[in-house]
């Protein structure tokens, strides 16, 4: 569905001063649609829990037909999506929340059955990060999730590709409007997700990126979602407070250990002592989700361990079981293998080639997992 003028009351609500996402939830429960509470007397509006005077006043006196008239033309000109809180095919789970979306625009198709898994992360991720948000995408898109998240980069992207890459559908919650693609340097994964999941704004269209919108947006990658993953968050994070959100939501909240010498796992390491559910693969993940979704078994992804020991000579294989997604130094290669440096050396290169070692700067080494 797009919008069209029949939407005008949604906007012109959305616009009176003083009506956030709470009351506009409490409102529409009363009343039913935007054209009751615009026909509510003040001594009905008087009844609904903590509204204030000024927001009475407001409805009942309404002067905002321009402004909102001006961000439904935005919408429509731009052909967007357009769901409400009345819809049938409103996300469930986002509904439930006290703060929803009155509406939202999108684009893409949306598949509001089909259940959720939030990956969030830094956006300054370590390789091990990048890896393990990639694979977790691909696992459980694979397996029947929409993958949700932000379409930052770092955490973000890698959870969106592996998903993409899974042929699955993942799903962009964006900090901006739908006009302003944000990081630019994603506007091919923007497009990519289009064709074949969807991406979320509850900003009007040309609306920017800006530092308070994405905190707001948060709320909505948690309440679509079953649970939320983070993989990797420093102690202070926006990927915390969309962790907080979902356990606020009752929702399940997971986190990917990470080395203890990185300041990007000490807000993962913080979830795990507060109760989170560690994860390890996506099948943490279904366990403790069992009760919510029942999904049938795609096909599995690629396993790397198992297949290598056909496929290497003794010196790849004895590198390869050293090796861990940490990066590794060549003289702790060198040493734990008990070989010697040339041929380690040529065997690094020849792995890399065959694209199961990444090389880091510094001489550092690590197993890149399918």
């Amino acid at each position: 569905m797009i919008a069209t003028d029949k939407h005008l009351p949604w906007f012109i609500v959305n616009s009176i001063p003083g009506i956030g996402s709470h009351l506009y939830k409490r409102l529409i429960h009363r009343f039913k649609t935007p054209e009751g509470i615009l026909g509510a007397t003040a001594e009905e509006l008087a009844t609904i829990p903590r509204i204030s005077q000024k927001s009475i006043q407001g409805i009942i006196h309404c002067k905002v037909m321009p402004k909102a008239r001006a961000e439904l033309d935005a919408v429509i000109r731009a052909n967007l999506g357009f769901k409400t809180l009345n819809d049938a095919d409103y996300p469930p789970l986002l509904r439930e929340i006290p703060d929803p979306p009155p509406f939202f625009t999108f684009q893409g198709t949306l598949n509001s059955e089909q259940p959720c898994i939030a990956i969030v992360g830094s956006r300054n991720a370590t390789s091990y990060g990048l890896e393990s948000a990639y694979r977790l995408g691909y696992d459980l898109a694979a397996r029947g999730f929409q993958v949700v998240s932000g379409m930052a980069m770092g955490i973000d992207t890698a959870a969106h590709r592996g998903a993409l890459a899974a042929r699955g559908r993942t799903v962009a919650i964006l900090g901006s409007g739908l006009n302003w693609v944000y990081p630019r340097r994603n506007l091919s994964l923007f497009n990519e997700i289009c064709r074949t999941g969807t991406v979320i704004s509850e900003f009007p269209p040309d609306t920017r990126p800006e530092p308070r919108n994405f905190p707001i947006r948060n709320r909505i990658i948690a309440g679509i979602s079953t649970g939320t993953i983070v993989v990797e968050a420093a102690a202070r994070s926006g990927s915390l407070i969309t962790a907080r959100l979902a356990a606020d939501f009752s929702r399940e909240v997971f986190a990917v250990p990470g080395s203890i010498s990185s300041k990007r796992s000490h807000g993962t390491h913080a979830l795990i002592r507060q109760g989170a559910t560690l994860v390890e693969d996506y099948g943490d993940i279904i366990h403790e989700l069992h009760h919510m979704v029942h999904l049938e078994s795609a096909t599995p992804p690629p396993i790397l361990e198992g297949k290598i020991e056909q496929k290497l000579n003794k010196v790849e294989q004895a590198i390869v079981r050293v090796l861990e997604p940490y990066p590794l130094h060549i003289d702790k290669i060198v040493e734990q293998t008990d070989l010697d440096i040339g041929a380690v050396s040529a065997a690094l290169l020849d792995l890399e080639l065959n694209g199961m070692v990444k090389q880091l700067p510094g001489k550092l080494f690590s197993i890149k997992e399918e």
